[in-house]
């Protein structure tokens, strides 16, 4: 199952395990268990600290359910089902982390799950086609491996059909607590420490080892533009911090990129790798998986609040934010997200396979939603509000080529359906004629563009009506010292070639202003100014 190529390369990762790692198979009959078997012993052999063993547990577990011991003792970490695909990288993690590797979750994060005192078992059900979904398997390992009252399981919904049917998933991933829904859809290791600080408020008081000293440059973001900007300024040899929910930001939602010059092809997660290895070559502070909650921008120092509630002091502030999915705004959409309403085809497209589905929007998005799902579904209905569609003309004539979708234009949806509550189809309105009608579906995918992310800076600076944060030539904001760069701002053309050089501008001209704005005194120490400027 696992290449040599592949096998080779965890003889590398696994070389150093500092501690033995054991995976501890439930016995029983299944179809798939002989595949997951060879898999473990695969994986096992590529290093003496590695074993396999079979052992039948009391509490009557799947036959394809595996926990990851620590010398002998359960880590809190469990896979049930065969962890390949997306997930591969899931289980790597979790057993050099078991052995001993330093995790690069950031520190207040881990302190905030060791302070946690409750017993809390995560269950996440995901696809292993899924990209977002490891995201949440790895935090939540991280959060079992640091904290013994905390355990995790990652479930492969393809193979616990059953279990998906009784617990009503209808997307990825999901994640019960303690046996009751916890988060459904989209989430990210951010959004999960929102939800424990706020059934544990005491986790948000900050400790005293956190507090980082006066930055000269923060970034929030960590998208193409706030990666850019973290880099441009690190080259001038200033304390340079960037701040980041998650990295990539909505690049990692995105499969295809061909538009990256000098770049024929990559995807959303290749590219959010690469970015992440190129900022490891800088002095760069980085504090993922956390969540802004306000910024200070009074004064000479601006301050950003964390949702940890940590404190960081800075000269200047980029803020790189970006942009989140459009909701339509329509009774039944709120209701019924993760029951039949999505925001990403790639994650929850296979829960419809040969279904009837809808996607809203007819822009670029719009229609490669629909040819994804084409392959998947057995129909998809494309809707969109406008006479005629916004996409890229060689993706219309895909569309309009494969028999199983239908483009419905200058229509506007008026409500989401639901029987039992599970989305059952759409009602909508023909604009020419306003004829009302309603087509029977399982499915509706939300398509219709984004809205930037400017909450934290909403009243203390200038934003257009579309919430959009409005600089200048040089990304400067209506406040000194702070700028902003990227899909958040009024430059146009959200492309991810433009968000780049954008935050380039923003930090050249965050480091102009330390140079010429900033006290002589408060100055970033450089080698040579001159040199810095130049350069």
């Amino acid at each position: 199952m696992l290449s040599q190529d592949i096998l080779t390369a965890l003889a590398g990762y696994t070389e150093n395990l500092q501690s033995d790692v054991t995976f501890a198979l439930q016995t029983g009959e299944h179809a798939k268990r002989a595949e997951l078997l060879e898999f473990l012993d695969q994986f096992c052999g590529v290093s003496p600290r590695l074993s396999l063993i079979e052992r039948e547990a009391p509490d009557g577990r799947s036959p394809l359910t595996f926990d990851v011991e620590v010398d002998g003792t359960p880590s809190g970490v469990r896979f049930s089902g065969i962890p390949s695909g997306h997930e591969f990288n899931s289980l790597v993690l979790a057993v050099l982390h078991a052995g001993g590797t330093e995790m690069k979750l950031d520190a207040a994060v881990q302190d905030l799950v060791r302070r946690i005192d409750a017993p809390l078992a995560f269950e996440t059900f995901v696809s292993l086609s899924c990209h977002n979904c490891p995201d949440v398997v790895q935090a939540l390992n991280q959060f079992a491996l640091l904290n013994p009252a905390i355990s995790a399981e990652m479930i492969d919904g393809g193979l616990f059909q059953e279990l998906i049917d009784a617990r009503d998933v209808q997307g990825v991933p999901t994640v019960f607590l303690n046996g009751e829904l916890f988060a459904s859809g989209k989430v990210d290791a951010a959004g999960l420490l929102d939800k424990l600080i706020e059934r544990f408020p005491a986790l948000r008081e900050p400790q005293a080892s956190a507090s980082l000293p006066l930055q000269d440059v923060t970034v929030i973001g960590g998208g193409p533009a706030g990666v850019s900007a973290a880099i441009y300024a690190a080259r001038k040899g200033v304390a340079v911090t960037l701040i980041a929910e998650r990295m990539g930001g909505q690049v990692k939602d995105t499969m295809s990129i061909e538009n990256l010059i000098s770049v024929n092809s990559t995807t959303g997660p290749e590219l959010v790798s690469a970015l992440q290895g190129h900022m490891a070559d800088y002095d760069i502070t980085i504090k993922e998986n956390l969540r802004v909650d306000s910024v200070e921008l009074d004064g000479e120092h601006k301050s950003v609040l964390l949702s940890t509630g940590e404190r960081v002091d800075t000269r200047t502030l980029i803020v790189a934010t970006g942009a989140r999915w459009r909701e339509l705004g329509v009774p039944g959409e709120k209701e019924n997200l993760g029951n039949g309403v999505a925001y990403c085809p790639h994650c929850d497209g296979p829960f419809f396979k040969g279904k009837d589905v809808a996607v809203i929007g007819g822009g670029n998005s719009g229609i490669e939603a629909a040819l994804d799902l084409a392959g998947i579904t057995r129909h998809v209905t494309v809707f969109e509000f406008l006479p005629e569609l916004k996409a890229d003309q060689v993706l219309i004539d895909q569309a309009r080529a494969r028999a199983n979708i239908d483009i419905l234009t200058n229509v506007a949806t008026q409500r989401i359906e639901a029987e039992a509550g599970k989305v059952s189809g759409i009602t909508y309105a023909d604009r020419a004629s306003d004829e009302v009608a309603t087509l029977g579906l399982d499915g509706v995918f939300v398509q219709i563009g984004l809205l930037p992310n400017s909450q934290c800076v909403d009243g203390q600076l200038e934003l257009t009506r579309h919430k959009e944060i409005v600089i200048d030539e040089k990304c400067r904001t209506s406040v000194d010292g702070v700028y902003a760069c990227g899909d958040v701002t009024t430059v146009p053309y959200k492309q991810i070639s433009v968000a780049m050089g954008e935050g380039a501008k923003a930090a050249l001209a965050a480091f102009e202003y330390l140079l010429t704005a900033v006290p002589a005194h408060a100055q970033p120490a450089a080698a040579d100014v001159q040199q810095a400027v130049a350069s």
